[in-house]
């Protein structure tokens, strides 16, 4: 399985309209994309564990985690259409972004 991993970071003053935009763009892309297995949105939490949280040096509000099957799957959607929206929605409202892809392993039903 590939992961690709997207850790986001808004511009500040970005307005809920704006939002919601990156939004529906992530969700048309995980019902159109045929190659994508999964796709997970995520907010950053905070738990207060000492000398955990305050070493991060960038404050990443979202993640995105996009599954597909191999990495012809992951080829695919980094070329189809929908990608390219999102892509410029994220180069528009974005302060920091990280994006980077991993081959996986379930270790934990192995």
């Amino acid at each position: 399985m590939i992961a690709h991993v997207i850790l986001f970071k808004p511009k500040h003053g970005l307005t809920a309209e704006q939002r919601q935009n990156i939004l529906a763009g992530l969700r048309a892309a995980a019902s159109s994309i045929p190659t994508i297995r999964s796709m997970r949105v995520g907010r950053r939490i905070r738990h207060g564990h000492p000398g955990y949280e305050q070493l991060m040096r960038e404050d990443f509000e979202y993640m995105v985690i996009v599954e597909f099957d191999d990495l012809a799957g992951l080829t695919a959607y980094l070329a189809h259409p929908r990608h390219q929206a999102i892509g410029q929605h994220f180069t528009m409202s974005s302060a920091a972004a990280l994006a980077y892809d991993y081959e996986m392993e379930d270790w934990a039903r192995s």
